[in-house]
């Protein structure tokens, strides 16, 4: 799908008094969700296991 055609549906779901930086946080997150997802697909994610054992030192 098209950058331009995604922006809008990520506008459009959202409430209508919206604030503008909810808008660009909305699709700031957008973005970052299609690019994890894009690199998990290419292999290139980790296990839940490897993501805790990484966390750790910063969940103490």
């Amino acid at each position: 799908m098209a950058g331009k055609e995604t922006a809008k549906q990520v506008i459009d779901a959202l409430p209508d008094d919206v604030s503008m930086d909810e808008i660009i946080h909305a699709l700031y997150v957008n973005i970052k969700f299609s690019y994890g997802e894009k690199e998990i697909r290419e292999g290139k994610g980790i296990s839940q296991s490897e993501a805790k054992r990484k966390l750790e030192k910063w969940l103490q």
